[in-house]
C-alpha cells in the first residue's frame, strides 16, 4: 500500500529531527557563550542553526527551556565528576584525598573546555555564572548544587578537624580560580608569551594551586574546651 505523498512526508522529518535538534542545541550554546543569554534572541538562533524560526519552539520550546535543555544534555560532566569524587574518597583522609578531590574538581572540565564539542559548554558555564542571571540561577540550583555539596562534604573529610563552613569557603573559592583559569585569555599577554592559554600544563598546576589554598583554609578548628586559668601566687 503505497504511503501517500504527507505520511512519507513525516518519516523524512523524523528521520531529521535528531540533527536539526542538535544544531539548534549547539547554536543556541555557541551564542549563549558568546553573547550571554539575554543577548541572544531565537531569531538569532534559528539563523546561527540555519532553521526555520518556528523549529526552535517546536523542538525546545521558550528560549528559558533551550537554555535548561543545554545543561541537561551536558548533565553526563557532572556524573563524571561525581564518580571521580567517589573513588577519591576512598583510603585515608589527608593530603593525598584533599588531591584527589580537587582532581575530581578540575580534570574533567578542562578536557572538556579543551575539546572542540565542549569548548563553547564550558565558555557558557564561566559566563552565566558569573553574571548570575536568574536563569542562571535556577540552573546553579538544579545541576551544580548537588554536585557543590558533595565536594564540600568531600573537601571536608580529607582534612580531619577543620569545619564544613571552612569547607564551603574553600569550594567557593576554588570555583573562582577554575572558572576564571577556562574563560581568562590574558595569561599569554601577562606571561610575554610565555605561557600558552590552551597548554595542558596548566592543569597540574591549577590543581597544585586549589590543594594548597584548600589546605591553608581548612585548619584544624580550634578546641572549645576551656581552660583552667592558673591562680597567681601570692
Amino acid at each position: 500500500m503505497d504511503p501517500g505523498p504527507r505520511t512519507a512526508r513525516r518519516a523524512v522529518d523524523r528521520s531529521e529531527r535528531p540533527d536539526r535538534q542538535q544544531a539548534i542545541l549547539l547554536a543556541a550554546e555557541k551564542l549563549f557563550a558568546q553573547h550571554g543569554y539575554r543577548a541572544v534572541s531565537i531569531r538569532q538562533i534559528a539563523e546561527e542553526a540555519g532553521v526555520p524560526l518556528a523549529l526552535v519552539s517546536y523542538y525546545h520550546g521558550q528560549k528559558h527551556e533551550l537554555f535548561q535543555a543545554i545543561f541537561d544534555h551536558w548533565r553526563s560532566t557532572v556524573d563524571e565528576r561525581l564518580a571521580l569524587l567517589a573513588v577519591a574518597r576512598e583510603g585515608t583522609p589527608g593530603p593525598r584525598m584533599l588531591k584527589r578531590v580537587v582532581e575530581a574538581f578540575v580534570a574533567p572540565v578542562l578536557r572538556l573546555r579543551a575539546s572542540e564539542e565542549g569548548e563553547y559548554y564550558a565558555q557558557l558555564v564561566a559566563r552565566e555564572l558569573f553574571y548570575r542571571t536568574p536563569e542562571a540561577a535556577q540552573v546553579l540550583e538544579e545541576h551544580f548544587d548537588p554536585m557543590a555539596h558533595a565536594f564540600i562534604d568531600a573537601l571536608h573529610a580529607a582534612c580531619p578537624g577543620s569545619t564544613r563552613a571552612a569547607a564551603a569557603w574553600a569550594y567557593q573559592f576554588a570555583v573562582g580560580a577554575l572558572l576564571h583559569h577556562i574563560s581568562d585569555d590574558r595569561v599569554e599577554r601577562l606571561s610575554r608569551r610565555q605561557n600558552r592559554t590552551a597548554d595542558a600544563g596548566a592543569g597540574p598546576l591549577l590543581v597544585d594551586f586549589i590543594s594548597a589554598g584548600t589546605a591553608a583554609v581548612l585548619v584544624p578548628a580550634p578546641s572549645t574546651a576551656t581552660r583552667t586559668p592558673k591562680r597567681r601566687q601570692a
